[in-house]
């Protein structure tokens, strides 16, 4: 181990949601270490929020719900979610999430993606969605886009990230 990978307490939940103002949503921290094998992000849905249905190709996801409630939409049915719940995501499992009235705060781990490489010409597509779908999440204010196909936040207007303005 390098001494720039040493144990360290990176955040406090209680402390996270404690400061962040009550109407934030959308990533609230996310692992940002560098030479990390995993991600992690702490995501707030708003009351009712959706995230929908998709397929994560490349990668398990373990979800732990830390505040709030919702339901976990799955092909072999639904999951409720409440505190304390851990769910597996095995990966090429289709799921959409959805808060319940009160939101919903929870905690995304999975592994890391390789860094992007230049790759030769014809490169198979592959399907699926970022397992966190921090693709949907507006960088300047952090509300979670509900449509698939947003390009702009609807919150604050900023493109997303991945577009690119006409």
């Amino acid at each position: 181990m390098t001494p720039t990978q040493t144990p360290d307490v990176l955040a406090r939940v209680a402390e996270l949601l404690r400061d962040a103002p009550v109407d934030q949503d959308g990533a609230l921290w996310r692992l940002d270490r560098g030479g990390r094998q995993l991600d992690a992000n702490l995501v707030r849905l708003a009351p009712h929020a959706a995230i929908g249905a998709h397929v994560e190709r490349d990668l398990d996801v373990l979800l732990f719900v830390v505040e709030g409630a919702g339901r976990l939409d799955t092909d072999s049915g639904p999951l409720d979610l409440r505190p304390g719940t851990v769910t597996w995501l095995p990966r090429d499992s289709r799921r959409s999430l959805s808060a319940g009235p009160a939101g919903l705060v929870h905690l995304t781990v999975h592994r890391r993606r390789p860094a992007l490489t230049v790759r030769g010409p014809a490169a198979e597509p592959e399907g699926g969605e970022s397992a966190c779908l921090l693709h949907r999440l507006c960088p300047e204010c952090g509300r979670p886009a509900a449509e698939r196909d947003a390009r702009y936040c609807g919150r604050c207007g900023t493109a997303l990230p991945g577009d690119t303005p006409a």
